[in-house]
């Protein structure tokens, strides 16, 4: 598994905590920012899959 799969998933951790935290105290710029890292944390676990992808059909060829 790629590292970028790890620590996307772990931006997705992290800014879900953030957005609730946002939507509990009514804090509009900590939601948004928990929604960003939410946003990237899936970017940089998509990239981490396509690596494995990539890699996988290297070393099956």
């Amino acid at each position: 598994m790629d590292k970028d799969r790890i620590e996307g998933a772990a931006k997705q951790a992290k800014g879900a905590m953030k957005e609730a935290a946002g939507n509990l105290t009514g804090d509009a710029k900590l939601k948004a920012e928990g929604k960003f890292d939410k946003a990237t944390g899936k970017v940089q676990s998509a990239v981490g899959a396509a690596k494995d992808k990539v890699r996988d059909a290297v070393d099956r060829h």
